[in-house]
């Protein structure tokens, strides 16, 4: 399968969101209808069936029933008797049957119906309880007796039971009947019953949730003494204190901030400290500034993170921080910390993009949710956390966020790089969704990556403060399985049967799915109760809803039609969604079927979709960021992105900031082509630099018409007649003004480089060949691996050694295009490693592996490339010979602008990877000559005097030729016209 987004194993459907429903019909219920099922008959025949009352409120509660093979009661049925506290109950003959369906009502035309669906009782003692069957006698043994009790309170927090009980015997007694008695729901996560043991003085017990579900303490048991007891996770307390009772008022104050740092660029100033503890936890802290002629100044923040803007210049200030817990007690002051700004600097006020050219700008691209954990308290490990093997690492997919990003800035900046890609920000919504590519609801930020002084805007803020870009990973060609709120979000069927009643949680009205919030009747943050159906919803196109289909869970359990999204069974609205999967990947049903069943996929030719979606990003644009990076580009026909979303882009930005804004807002795509020759297997309409251009005719009207007619007019042309370009070569020595009137405004990932990067020479060559038919090379990104893949197509991270990484980076960081690290690979961080393995193995073994353990500890940088301070293992980490080398090939790259936007030649030039540069514009004269590992010579130059800005080496040319002889591996030489001098000092590879 060709693509590169986040791929993830295919998820088992049957993840275990454990919660309850409530499913009360407005009808009675279908009294002709065959069982739903039932459960096991037990000796009996006779039922006695408890009903919860509590949640109905209902001043009368019948029974109507019907034995298995028997007629149903007259309506209403017969009434129920008082039990205990919160329960009815009614004990029915069966005769012969093995079981009975039933309702229950009020009585006066209010019904629970099981959604439509009837209850399936069995014989023997039952309980249904807001829609959860169950065994056991929820009024016996009350604990009202004249012996010795015993009160056990048993934790569902982790489990998810809906409902628990406890089956115990008395030291010396003999055990209840199997499952035994009922427990009563005490507060979140907790049940509790008090039990009357006699003369002993402990008991025996095990806990089950009424449907065969057991915690014997692996088959130990549990010892309970007399008095108040708690059970929570195989952990037994005795004499404990009652885990639901009011606390008492807190009187602690945490702990004073430590190593609290400030550090100022221009008249900004950055603020970090560590956390304070606290016996309940801080809720805030109190920033103090003091200095300069506005006073002093106090400021309340969520985070550890403080940005601190439009401050006077060259002046001297203080900070102070104390935290302030929920009680409002409030810690000594921290320690001080000084800092002096300097000039003001000539960047834009927050919000607006920097609107450089982004050619100057090498990219630093992170998994944001997997580089640093800023804010423990927005992890979320997901309902995979234990299967992935992630929960033994201690390792929960959701762990970085925009607050660590916010506290290492200073370590990209240190590393030298400019502009910051990150994956997208959007709320997601599937069971492995930390990488982002499952969007939901692509008008919110997802909550698991923010904090209270550190969210998006906050990020862009403070990267803007420190001169650094923001790139956003934005997805236009589909949504997570679940659909995209505000659009469409299709209704799967649910049915809380014996077999999926653990699956279905409950529904809870007015309860948003945000990824983070615990929806607080389930106790899960999971939550679908909004996503199922029993009853088939109005307007339903999906086919044989919820008719059986014939299959089998992996548990053996009966699998429905509609139970899960597919592009093929109706379920989404064909205006909006497409309704294949791809069999062609470089045919026409690449850009109009599904790739994956986690990526629902849009019909991007629809206007309400491009509306939605262009209406969504404008959100993003609006904040700020310096460009998009586009996913899967490639499955939306170019006419579609020529006339709709890029205008829609370019004209935002103009609208919110100007022309020079938008000219220099940096879109790249991910247009996937996975193989190692010019054009895509000769399909033009799949191949990146298709992407650069304009369109050569008009199509018609309607988009979905014209993206077919574009495809069928650009492959028959065939790839001999394609657009050609000269923007990114030199005119002999000289460079001329690129001609981009037909750029289509989508620059691209050179994919042909990347597939070639398994050895320099080759990327080299390959990157050269394919440069002619991009509109502008000198805008592509380009990157040796990624979240994806490695160079050739490879699953696993770069591991061709160290001093291949470093002529890798040689080559990156001077030929045409923006060079791209992905994280860690500065230290060659998890080298040979899986890529990704979707949750069928831990994180912490791929290469998408939490990079914060590296950058523990502080760091300042004092300029791009250039560490002021460092300590703790980040020290460690910028002490590693490829980070050297990155931070002065960074140096070399800011200090001649033809490295950064030059045209480039081998006209005239010997040598494997040698090549000339030059980029003229204005008084800006920019010459140079590189090679790359081996020797080369140089004829037809102008002459002149050239200084090697590694070494130093001064040659004048006077005949127009120059030698160089080999550096070696990873070593490079730029010779400039008329240069600066040596740039940096020598390290482990530039000397």
């Amino acid at each position: 399968m060709r693509r590169t987004v986040m791929r993830c194993a295919r998820p088992h459907p049957l993840v275990a969101l454990v919660a309850a429903a409530v499913l009360v019909g407005a009808l009675p219920p279908d009294t002709g209808s065959a069982p739903m099922g039932k459960t096991a008959a037990a000796a009996s025949n006779s039922a006695t069936v408890f009903y919860y009352t509590k949640t109905k409120s209902w001043p009368t509660t019948y029974l109507h029933y019907a034995p298995d093979g028997g007629s149903w009661t007259t309506v209403p049925g017969t009434a129920m008797e008082p039990a205990c506290t919160d329960w009815v109950r009614k004990t029915v003959d069966l005769g012969s049957a093995a079981g009975l369906q039933a309702t229950f009502n009020n009585g006066s035309g209010t019904w629970d119906n099981n959604g439509g669906s009837n209850y399936a009782l069995g014989t023997g003692t039952i309980t249904v309880k807001d829609g959860v069957i169950a065994h056991s006698d929820p009024c016996a043994d009350s604990g009202t007796g004249t012996g010795n009790q015993a009160t056990v309170f048993y934790s569902t927090a982790t489990s998810g039971w809906t409902t628990a009980n406890i089956h115990y015997a008395p030291t010396g007694g003999a055990w209840t009947t199997a499952p035994g008695v009922g427990m009563t729901a005490a507060c979140t996560g907790w049940w509790k019953r008090t039990l009357d043991i006699g003369t002993a003085t402990s008991l025996r017990a095990a806990f089950n949730n009424g449907n065969g579900v057991w915690d014997n303490n692996n088959s130990a048991d549990y010892t309970i003494q007399a008095g108040t007891t708690t059970v929570k996770d195989r952990t037994v307390t005795a004499d404990a204190t009652d885990p639901c009772a009011a606390e008492p008022p807190d009187t602690e104050a945490p702990t004073a901030p430590a190593k609290v740092t400030a550090s100022a660029t221009g008249t900004s100033v950055v603020v970090s400290w560590d956390a304070s503890t606290d016996n309940k936890g801080v809720t805030k802290y109190q920033v103090t500034r003091t200095g300069g002629t506005k006073g002093t100044l106090v400021t309340d923040i969520g985070s550890t993170v403080f940005s601190d803007t439009g401050l006077e210049e060259r002046t001297t200030y203080t900070y102070t921080v104390k935290a302030v817990d929920a009680a409002g007690n409030t810690s000594s002051a921290s320690a001080a910390a000084t800092t002096t700004t300097g000039d003001r600097a000539p960047a834009p006020a927050s919000g607006t993009p920097l609107g450089t050219d982004p050619r100057k700008d090498p990219i630093y691209f992170v998994l944001t949710a997997r580089f640093y954990d800023g804010d423990t308290g927005n992890d979320r490990g997901g309902s995979q956390h234990t299967k992935s093997g992630n929960a033994a690492n201690n390792d929960p997919m959701f762990r970085g966020d925009f607050k660590g990003l916010v506290e290492k800035l200073d370590y990209v900046k240190a590393l030298g790089f400019s502009a910051l890609w990150i994956t997208p920000v959007v709320l997601n919504r599937s069971d492995y969704d930390y990488h982002g590519y499952h969007g939901y609801d692509f008008y919110k930020v997802d909550p698991r990556l923010e904090s209270a002084g550190a969210s998006y805007q906050d990020l862009i803020n403070a990267a803007h403060a420190k001169g650094m870009k923001i790139y956003q990973d934005v997805v236009y060609n589909h949504s997570s399985r679940w659909g995209a709120k505000g659009l469409f979000t299709p209704t799967v069927y649910g049915v809380r049967d014996t077999q999926w009643s653990w699956y279905y949680d409950e529904k809870a009205e007015g309860f948003e799915y945000d990824g983070l919030t615990v929806e607080p009747k389930s106790g899960k943050s999971y939550y679908n109760g909004d996503l199922w159906s029993t009853a088939e919803p109005t307007g339903n196109t999906c086919l044989n809803w919820g008719r059986p289909t014939g299959g089998k869970s992996a548990e053996g359990y009966t699998l429905y039609n509609c139970q899960w999204p597919s592009p093929t069974s109706g379920m989404f609205p064909k205006a909006y969604y497409h309704q294949c999967w791809i069999g062609n990947w470089e045919g026409e049903d690449a850009r109009s079927c599904w790739l994956h069943e986690d990526l629902a996929d849009f019909d991007t030719e629809n206007t309400t979709v491009q509306n939605y979606l262009i209406g969504a990003y404008d959100k993003y644009i609006d904040m700020g960021v310096d460009g998009f990076r586009i996913d899967t580009a490639v499955h939306i026909p170019r006419v579609t992105w020529n006339r709709r979303f890029l205008p829609a882009i370019h004209d935002r930005v103009t609208q919110k900031f100007g022309t020079e804004a938008a000219k220099n807002f940096f879109v790249f795509g991910e247009v996937a082509a996975f193989v190692n020759d010019k054009w895509n297997r000769g399909s033009v309409n799949h191949s990146a630099q298709f992407y650069t251009w304009k369109e050569r005719k008009e199509y018609s009207a309607d988009d979905e018409t014209a993206a077919i007619e574009q495809f069928t007019y650009e492959n028959n042309l065939g790839t001999g007649n394609q657009p050609t370009s000269t923007n990114a070569f030199l005119s002999g020595n000289s460079y001329h003004t690129p001609d981009r009137s037909q750029f289509s405004g989508m620059n691209i990932i050179d994919m042909r480089m990347h597939m070639n990067f398994g050895d320099a020479p080759n990327a080299y060559g390959n990157g050269k060949d394919s440069d002619d038919s991009v509109n502008d090379a000198t805008y592509n990104v380009v990157y040796v691996d990624s979240h994806d893949y490695g160079p050739n197509k490879s699953s696993n991270r770069y591991s061709g050694g160290t001093d291949a990484w470093a002529e890798n980076m040689a080559l990156m960081w001077t030929f045409r295009g923006i060079p791209t690290l992905y994280y860690g690979s500065e230290i060659e961080f998890q080298k040979g490693k899986q890529i990704d393995c979707g949750p069928t193995c831990p994180l912490a073994t791929t290469g998408r592996a939490y990079y914060g353990d590296h950058l523990a500890g502080s760091v300042t940088a004092t300029d791009f490339g250039t560490v002021g301070s460092a300590s703790g293992e980040v020290a460690t980490t910028l002490a590693q010979p490829l980070v050297k080398h990155l931070q002065r090939l960074n140096q070399i790259r800011r200090a001649v602008p033809a490295l950064q936007m030059g045209q480039y030649s081998t006209d005239g030039i010997s040598g494997q990877m040698a090549f000339k540069r030059r980029y003229t514009s204005g008084s800006t004269d920019s010459f140079a000559l590189v090679t790359v590992t081996g020797g080369a010579t140089y004829t037809g130059i102008p002459n002149g005097t050239y200084t090697d800005a590694v070494t130093g080496d001064v040659r004048t040319v006077s005949n127009g030729t120059l030698t160089v002889a080999a550096p070696g591996k990873g070593n490079l030489r730029v010779y400039v016209l008329g240069g600066p001098g040596r740039i940096g000092t020598a390290g482990p590879y530039l000397k």
